[in-house]
């Protein structure tokens, strides 16, 4: 297998293992990395190359935009999902303004609107993740070592409940 089918692999397993919350990470970080390599195109000189370059990445980042805007829950989102939601349409708009007319300073402020975004959410990952590992740590010290018969525990093992999405 050489390496480009082994990194698709790995790819693949990558998104087919991940909850919906790291899929949002992992479609900002695709978008982030199509707009780089957007804003990297406007130093071709080859007209061709560059037009092409640019279009492609921009419109890979737009359909990364649509899905994302698609996938969003309206009904239970409340007032975030409608603010990321009208976020997302000014993306998609100002790409598409971007494509036109090859204007790099766009492309710039949609990445960097972007790369905020996903930081937040990265953040509320670990967060996430942070409270996880400090409500499993919070059980297992409640839960009497095997050595103590559970009848001379002062009170009984608590179940902690636990949620990995909140």
């Amino acid at each position: 297998m050489n390496s480009a089918n082994k990194l698709n692999a790995y790819r693949v397993n990558a998104v087919g293992s991940a909850s919906p919350e790291n899929l949002v990470v992992m479609l900002y970080d695709g978008a982030i990395r199509f707009l780089g390599a957007a804003i990297r195109a406007f130093a071709h000189e080859d007209p061709l190359d560059f037009n092409l370059t640019i279009h492609t990445n921009i419109t890979k980042t737009q359909a990364i935009i649509r899905e994302l805007n698609h996938a969003l829950d309206l009904d239970k989102g409340g007032e975030l999902g409608d603010s990321l939601s009208t976020l997302y349409i000014y993306f998609d708009d100002r790409l598409q303004e971007a494509n036109i007319s090859k204007n790099k300073e766009i492309i710039e402020e949609v990445l960097e609107r972007i790369s905020v975004l996903r930081d937040a959410w990265s953040e509320s990952l670990n967060q996430q993740s942070a409270a996880a590992v400090s409500d499993a740590v919070g059980a297992s010290e409640s839960i009497p070592d095997s050595h103590t018969p559970l009848a001379q525990t002062d009170t009984p093992p608590e179940s902690p409940g636990l949620s990995l999405i909140g």
